[in-house]
């Protein structure tokens, strides 16, 4: 289905509503909105994407608009990344961790048991 400029902005829009969504929820903690969040994302860019083939089917105003919300985009995008990074460093490190115990109990554990 091809989308006309109005069609195409309007969902370029939404991207850019849920992103800040995304980021406000990420500013905040509150990881499962933000998983929720990118899911509704990510449904919207794979609509952009199975209804728009070139940017030559906009007009020049709407591909300036196009581009000033890509820009906000990337904005909010590079932001969560920056909240969010830290975040799975700790949980990976905590993960791994708790890996590593778990190893050394079950390596150390079964020789107390005998011994």
């Amino acid at each position: 289905m091809m989308m006309n400029n109005t069609q195409i902005i309007d969902l370029y829009e939404q991207v850019a509503e849920i992103t800040e969504q995304m980021l406000a929820a990420a500013r905040v903690g509150d990881w499962d909105s933000l998983v929720a969040l990118e899911s509704r994302c990510a449904a919207r860019v794979d609509t952009l994407k199975g209804g728009v083939d070139s940017n030559a089917s906009l007009t020049p105003v709407a591909r300036e608009k196009k581009i000033s919300i890509i820009k906000k985009i990337l904005d909010d995008d590079r932001e969560i990344r920056a909240i969010t990074q830290p975040r799975l460093a700790q949980l990976s490190a905590l993960i791994g961790t708790s890996q590593n115990e778990r190893q050394l109990r079950q390596a150390y554990g079964a020789n107390n048991a005998t011994g």
